[in-house]
């Protein structure tokens, strides 16, 4: 992650050896002037305290290797820029991390990783934007499908239904409903609408909790894809109707 290696205070080598007597004085002065240099800047015990946190925060998200990088590399980015001064190590590091897995495409929302982190969900959403704008960083817009294998997994669905609303999606992002709309929000719509095709017993409350956004979200897509595309009332559709019949192609 861009930090020197850390010589341990054993006097044994990378396999376990002890260090020949010869060897110990040479060891122990290499010792000293490794930390001497190491945490000889704030900036650099800044970053070590940051890194520490960010592998607890990985490992809590099961994030892989390379997220952890993107991350490292945004952090390291907003230690030169002199955005970590005054701010909380904690907070700028989960902004850091969200960040990359937004980079990444990874569905995982702030909430996520703020619970991960233990602060709270504005800190992290203050951070973010922060790092956005004065690190000049684009990122690309959210998938709704990733998010989908996401919610379908939590309340745990039938792969018909995760089909179908797969499809939905897909009908949706044609017609051009998901520009500016939240991808989790289309994703919980989309898979309530196929449960109820599926006769899958489902609320909006459940599939809310399991995508981690509001009751209220999922009703207002809901209702947005519904008359969107045509579909017919929830209580209207008979379970196991087709999706070709409720769903016109367009």
């Amino acid at each position: 992650m861009g930090l020197s290696t850390e010589i341990a205070s054993a006097n044994t080598d990378g396999q376990g050896k002890p260090v020949p007597g010869s060897m110990r004085a040479t060891v122990r002065r290499l010792r000293v002037w490794d930390n001497r240099t190491r945490i000889r800047k704030s900036a650099d015990r800044n970053m070590k305290q940051a890194f520490g946190e960010l592998e607890i925060l990985a490992s809590h998200l099961a994030l892989s290797a390379a997220v952890k990088e993107r991350s490292a590399y945004i952090y390291r980015k907003a230690v030169d820029r002199h955005l970590t001064r005054g701010r909380s190590i904690t907070g700028m590091t989960a902004a850091a991390l969200y960040a990359a897995c937004r980079d990444f495409e990874i569905p995982r929302t702030i909430k996520d990783v703020a619970a991960a982190a233990n602060i709270g969900k504005k800190q992290v959403a203050y951070y973010y934007r922060l790092l956005l704008t004065e690190l000049d960083i684009s990122m690309p817009l959210p998938d709704p499908i990733k998010c989908l294998s996401r919610i379908s997994s939590r309340i745990g669905v039938s792969e018909k239904t995760r089909r179908d609303a797969l499809s939905i999606i897909r009908k949706v992002e044609q017609s051009g409903e998901t520009a500016g709309k939240h991808p989790m929000g289309t994703a919980a719509a989309a898979l309530y609408i196929a449960c109820a095709l599926q006769g899958e017993s489902r609320t909006q409350g459940m599939i809310a909790r399991a995508a981690g956004i509001t009751e209220v979200t999922v009703r207002n897509r809901y209702m947005a894809i519904r008359l969107g595309l045509g579909i017919q009332p929830q209580s209207d559709v008979a379970p196991g109707t087709r999706m070709s019949k409720l769903v016109p192609s367009r």
